[in-house]
């Protein structure tokens, strides 16, 4: 066991000694290691990063202080079903789909220091810069692109629907990694993080996905209360015409027949008598759920509370380049140390 030990102790030194005695060309390869760290740390394009806090408030329709009033007022919420609600945990998901997505194409962006004033599809797509290796890794598929033609990719959109470009779905990519959304479920504040090459446009893209996201929100939360306002605001408009029809109809009869006294001018004027009855208490009803309506729609109306807003930053968020440059120093000492010991590596691994 104790020469077990000795001799592995000697190995170690031996190692160790391969290493000092091989020094410079560790330096070296780790001086050239760091040379394209700083290259590949300056060419990746700085981007900078807006930061939107806010938190959510739902009313329940039982409960909140519209059926608190409407309660007051003799209106029942007990037969009101729920609202379709969208809590906070599916906002990633409802930021990331594709049709939220393609609804941010036209929004104009501007950066008179980059010179950029276009939509944010065009931002996107034509005015972004890449490191210089992308333009080689792109160059085969260009190549290929150029062999193919158009001609198919236009006509198979025409015939489907359902067809995305691969440039389309290259901005839908870029723009989803470009933003991240989070929501604490304890405290139901959410926060929303872009990240863009240009300050001003990150800043006004966090302020733009928040307030998108709020109206997308408002309106599918309160779809079917506005549905339904919609229909019985006819309801209740016809209810109303009907009522001033039996009242005008009921008028011109005792107008028309005042010196009358006959069984049949009582038998008439308690039927035109019962209409009015009948339309005013359909009228009262369709008022009152008319009511019942404008109140659900408020209640269902979530409240949003902007706790940090977008603020254009300063200072690029990324890429670090003191990471970058550490990292590929390292990774080249690294390599140059196992090329140095592979032969004894080797040995070991066999062993």
């Amino acid at each position: 066991m104790i020469d077990n030990k000795e001799e592995k102790e000697i190995d170690l030194l031996e190692l160790a000694r391969k290493l000092w005695d091989n020094k410079k060309f560790i330096i070296k390869v780790t001086l050239i290691g760091a040379i394209v760290g700083l290259i590949i740390a300056f060419s990746i394009p700085k981007e900078y990063t807006s930061t939107v806090v806010f938190t959510t408030k739902s009313n329940d329709a039982k409960t909140g202080n519209m059926g608190a009033l409407a309660s007051l007022a003799g209106i029942n919420f007990s037969n009101m079903g729920a609202s379709d609600a969208f809590s906070p945990e599916l906002y990633p998901n409802i930021v990331s789909s594709t049709p939220f997505i393609q609804g941010l194409y036209d929004i104009n962006v501007s950066d008179k220091n980059l010179g950029v004033d276009t939509t944010l599809y065009g931002y996107l797509s034509d005015k972004q810069k890449k490191a210089w290796w992308t333009y080689v890794m792109d160059m085969p598929n260009a190549f290929l692109k150029s062999f193919k033609g158009k001609n198919e990719e236009l006509v198979s959109a025409e015939n489907n629907n359902y067809l995305i470009s691969d440039e389309e779905m290259n901005v839908i990519e870029k723009l989803r990694s470009s933003f991240e959304i989070s929501t604490e479920k304890k405290t139901g504040i959410t926060k929303l993080e872009t990240k863009m090459q240009s300050p001003i446009i990150a800043a006004f893209l966090a302020d733009t996905l928040t307030s998108y996201l709020q109206s997308y929100i408002i309106e599918e939360r309160t779809k079917k209360a506005k549905a339904d306002f919609t229909n019985t605001q006819r309801l209740y408009n016809q209810a109303k015409n009907d009522y001033y029809f039996a009242q005008q109809n009921l008028t011109s009869f005792i107008d028309a027949n005042k010196n009358l006294i006959s069984a049949r001018y009582r038998l008439n004027q308690e039927k035109l008598q019962n209409e009015v009855a009948i339309s005013y208490s359909v009228y009262t009803q369709m008022a009152q759920q008319l009511q019942v309506d404008k109140i659900r729609v408020q209640d269902y109306t979530p409240v949003f509370t902007i706790l940090q807003p977008a603020i254009q930053s300063i200072y690029p968020s990324g890429p670090s380049k003191k990471m970058i440059l550490i990292a590929v120093a390292f990774l080249a000492a690294l390599t140059s140390c196992v090329f140095i010991l592979r032969k004894d590596l080797l040995n070991i691994i066999k062993s």
